[in-house]
């Protein structure tokens, strides 16, 4: 068993260091996140793919059709929660995020120049929405439009951080006003 991180300071890079890590390796727990937006007076979740991330910024990047419900959702409330478990780790986070949504722009389109050739194109190219009813399964034809592809960056406003440990579980918070202890 792995010696358990002491300090607040060694959690929070440890932290950065598996989502940097998420961003790049397909197999990492926290590629795929559940993120969580206001939908009217409810809560809508789905699953995100971490695209990229900004330990200095405290920045997480991800990829949507601009047509998805989640847009409107964050147009309205740009504030959002992800929810990350790694069972390799027996750690939890949940993120706070301050969400903006970008659909045009170098941002989008430097991203799109890499994405366009791969097969993630397709989820960006469909002709119907997100959601939309189908007369039967299978694949549509693309059209040939880049207007879907949306680039969504997330500050980071506050990490929550659980470790679950046969020794004693631990929590702790990094955000503006500092590191500290929790209660798990």
């Amino acid at each position: 068993m792995a010696a358990r991180l002491a300090t607040l300071e060694a959690i929070e890079t440890a932290v950065w260091r598996e989502l940097a890590a998420a961003a790049q390796d397909r197999g990492h727990a926290w590629r795929f996140m559940a993120l969580a937006t206001v939908d009217g007076d409810g809560v809508d979740v789905r699953t995100v793919v971490l695209r990229e991330t900004d330990a200095r910024r405290r920045e997480l990047v991800f990829y949507s059709d601009a047509r998805a419900g989640k847009i409107e959702q964050l147009a309205a409330h740009p504030a959002a929660t992800a929810l990350l478990w790694s069972p390799a780790l027996d750690w939890q986070l949940r993120l706070r995020l301050d969400v903006e949504v970008e659909t045009d722009g170098l941002a989008v389109t430097t991203r799109w120049a890499r994405v366009k050739m791969t097969p993630t194109a397709r989820d960006y190219l469909s002709p119907l929405t997100p959601g939309a009813p189908l007369q039967a399964a299978g694949t549509l034809p693309p059209a040939a439009m880049r207007e879907s592809f949306a680039v969504l960056t997330a500050r980071v406003r506050s990490v929550d951080w659980l470790e679950l440990h046969a020794d004693g579980n631990r929590r702790a918070r990094f955000d503006a006003d500092g590191a500290r202890w929790l209660q798990p």
